[in-house]
């Protein structure tokens, strides 16, 4: 599972993906500076693994990881192929989310694409592709579709209706992802066609060092814009979060964050909304030769979430120990929650919940 990040060129695309996964992507003041997409494998931040290092005092930890893709600029035009469009379009298709990039900043010495800044023209310049692409995906559809449904098949004369309805709406500027569909037939007939622009999104506002802690007014803008999407709107000031992660020590950078008004670095809200907007969660192993965060999808059961740390511990499953987090931190140790009573023994229909801590028993 995958995040990519988009955007015009220069709103800070490659800035930021070098804080959140300090891979040293090259961030350049012109466009197309960033033309095979970047991968950075990026660590979670979580304090509940913090929590239980400091109650197991593991030799190692290993936290869980979300993958982020750093895809080149588009630019209007990018659906008929202008600057290096078919190529970011697929790059986008491959990603389960997207995090458009919005310049919320005024620099006079940073180029503007489309020469004055404007969240929200930027903004409908890449929706407006994006649809583009997503319209010649229905109506390939659709010319298959209609041709079934002439015959009376009941199955295809519904896919049209819906088909015609995504159609209609991305003719009139509406993504997939805010049109009004049913559950059951979203899931029969848009989902398998990957549309662009029903990837979940977060709007990522690039805001100066004096906006770090508070936003400003095209932050503002852009929340009342997307309402409509039920998508998150976070901010943050990419060029000050750069500086940050120079700084050689843990105590240098809390400084700095102070200086800011500022609990923790925006680069770490950023990537844990990744990791909810890609539908993930976590659960821990926690013993003396490694305290670890294991990431599953929201909704995986106890045979799945063995299967992520070996295929062989979903096969032969037999049940699945579990301590809620909160118990484990309230009990201090595996031990004690066991003296408590606190442990459960769950089987394969187990839902698991985030924050459990588990052991698998398997026979293989």
């Amino acid at each position: 599972m995958k995040a990519g990040i988009v955007g015009l060129p220069n709103v800070g695309k490659s800035t930021l993906f070098n804080c959140l996964s300090n891979a040293k992507a090259q961030s350049a003041n012109f466009p197309f500076c960033t033309i095979e997409p970047n991968i950075g494998v990026v660590n979670v931040p979580d304090s509940r693994l913090e929590k239980l290092e400091e109650l197991v005092d593991p030799e190692r930890v290993l936290p869980a990881t979300v993958e982020i893709v750093d895809i080149a600029g588009l630019v209007k035009g990018a659906s008929k192929g202008e600057g290096l469009g078919n190529q970011f379009l697929g790059n986008i298709r491959e990603t389960d989310a997207i995090l458009h990039v919005l310049r919320c900043f005024d620099d006079d010495n940073i180029v503007h694409v489309d020469g004055s800044v404007n969240p929200m023209r930027d903004k409908e310049t890449i929706d407006i592709e994006l649809q583009l692409k997503d319209l010649e995906t229905v109506d390939k559809k659709l010319e298959k579709v209609k041709r079934t449904a002439k015959t009376g098949n009941k199955e295809a004369q519904k896919e049209e209706v819906v088909l015609l309805k995504i159609k209609q709406n991305l003719e009139a500027g509406i993504s997939v992802r805010a049109i009004d569909i049913e559950k059951d037939d979203r899931l029969e007939f848009v989902k398998p066609l990957q549309f662009i622009t029903d990837k979940p999104v977060m709007y990522v506002c690039n805001v100066g060092e004096d906006a770090a802690a508070t936003g400003n007014a095209y932050v503002e803008t852009v929340k009342e814009a997307v309402a409509i999407e039920n998508a998150e709107v976070i901010f943050l000031a990419v060029g000050t979060e750069a500086d940050i992660t120079e700084l050689e020590t843990y105590e240098e950078r809390q400084m700095f964050l102070e200086d800011l008004g500022l609990e923790e670095p925006g680069s770490a809200k950023l990537i844990r909304g990744a990791y909810k907007l890609l539908d993930l969660e976590t659960y821990f192993t926690a013993g003396v030769k490694e305290v670890r965060a294991w990431t599953i999808p929201v909704g995986a059961t106890a045979p799945q979430a063995a299967g992520v740390i070996h295929t062989d511990f979903e096969k032969g499953f037999i049940r699945a120990e579990v301590i809620a987090y909160n118990d484990y931190v309230a009990y201090g140790s595996e031990a004690k929650v066991k003296e408590a009573g606190k442990m459960r023994v769950e089987g394969k229909e187990y839902v698991v919940k985030d924050g459990d801590v588990m052991h698998f028993r398997f026979n293989v």
